[in-house]
């Protein structure tokens, strides 16, 4: 069982009062109106939350995979769609951080750091390409000291806010997997244009654009790594999405298991509060159960992370997230019936929680794929 730190336990501390104080009030707003958390990303930047995983070199929080876990958890807790702006502003950071060369790194690192307000995204699902990854369309061809590149890509989280964005396109179709490079595209690149922002079943306070690159032209500079390094440097940070994926479904069923509680203490039915029926502690059993042990699995797969055994970490963080994911959108289902007709309206928030809670089970690789992914690796590799 993972034991937190003190500083682990003041940091879990400071967020949930953080976030009980200035994100949920604004919750259910963003949620109807479709409104980015600008209060959020102030609040994150005055805080030092906006670049979690980014080195202390580079003026970053430098907090471990583990500490991300917690607070992605109790800001999840209240609003789902927050957290997700943190997510995606970590999967942007982190495909340089990882295979970034050093020139790259300090052109645009350190302009992340600090109380930097700058937002980043990941720019790789396309219309044809989703679980099927090498099924991209997006081409990038290389011309003297810079690429052209043509494509589109869809539900780019954080797409038409971000100030840079990680764009990963073929360089050599011929080479499937090898032959997809990535690259920073900065906001305002000529060529770069935005579609629609989506609208959304759920995360309704999270952005999801749509973006086209007609012959946008790109430095050679702005490569990260080698050509054809792309498919290794994208799986790599979505492994570790998978847990900060595994890590807000857990805050979305924790913060339905204790609208439910709660309601369960204080309805009266019969003469008597519903707690007092089996099937309801029955329900809620199930639910506390089900909680603690995504949690558990949560925590361990970004433990092995800080400790530096990605593999393990890898294959724990796609069991996380599939259980994660799957017991949010069964604990928001049941925290709906348990409150009845309530939990049914939208001045309530499980209704809000079960349309949030449905997108973990399908972004960052859908239940089915991540179950495809950790049958091969028990059973094949």
């Amino acid at each position: 069982m993972i034991r937190l730190t003190e500083e682990q336990k003041i940091t879990v501390d400071m967020v949930r009062k953080l976030a009980d104080r200035e994100i949920l009030p604004r919750a259910k707003e963003l949620d109807e109106q479709s409104l980015f958390p600008e209060h959020a990303l102030n609040l994150f930047s005055e805080l030092g939350l906006l670049n979690p995983l980014l080195p202390v070199e580079y003026d970053g929080s430098g907090m471990g995979m583990l500490t991300l876990v917690l607070v992605l958890e109790e800001i999840a807790r209240v609003c789902a769609s927050t957290a997700l702006l943190l997510i995606a502003q970590t999967d942007g950071m982190l495909p340089i951080v990882h295979g970034g060369s050093a020139g790259l790194k300090k052109k645009f690192l350190p302009r992340l750091g600090g109380n930097s307000r700058l937002l980043t995204a990941l720019g790789a699902t396309e219309p044809s390409a989703g679980s099927d990854l090498l099924g991209m369309k997006s081409r990038a061809v290389r011309k003297g000291d810079h690429y052209v590149v043509n494509g589109q890509k869809c539900f780019i989280t954080n797409g038409s806010v971000a100030d840079m964005i990680v764009v990963y396109a073929y360089t050599d179709p011929g080479r499937k997997a090898k032959g997809i490079s990535a690259f920073v595209v900065e906001k305002g690149t000529p060529g770069l244009t935005y579609g629609r922002n989506e609208s959304k079943m759920g995360m309704r306070g999270s952005v999801n654009s749509e973006l086209f690159f007609e012959d946008m032209k790109v430095p050679a500079e702005n490569r990260i790594g080698e050509e054809g390094d792309g498919f290794v440097n994208l799986m790599t940070t979505l492994s570790m999405n998978r847990v900060f994926c595994a890590a807000q479904a857990v805050g979305i069923a924790q913060g339905a298991l204790d609208e439910a509680t709660r309601h369960a203490r204080e309805r009266i039915q019969f003469g008597k509060p519903i707690a007092h029926q089996p099937v309801i502690q029955s329900m809620i059993a199930d639910m506390a159960t089900a909680v603690e042990a995504a949690r558990l699995l949560t925590r361990e797969a970004a433990a092995l992370f800080d400790e530096g055994d990605a593999g393990r970490g890898a294959l724990f963080g796609g069991m996380a997230k599939t259980l994660a994911s799957d017991s949010a959108m069964r604990v928001t289902t049941d925290s709906v019936q348990i409150l009845g007709g309530y939990g049914y309206m939208k001045d309530h928030s499980v209704e809000r929680m079960m349309r949030d809670a449905k997108l973990t089970q399908i972004y960052t690789g859908t239940n089915q794929i991540t179950r495809l992914v950790t049958g091969r690796s028990l059973l094949l590799s």
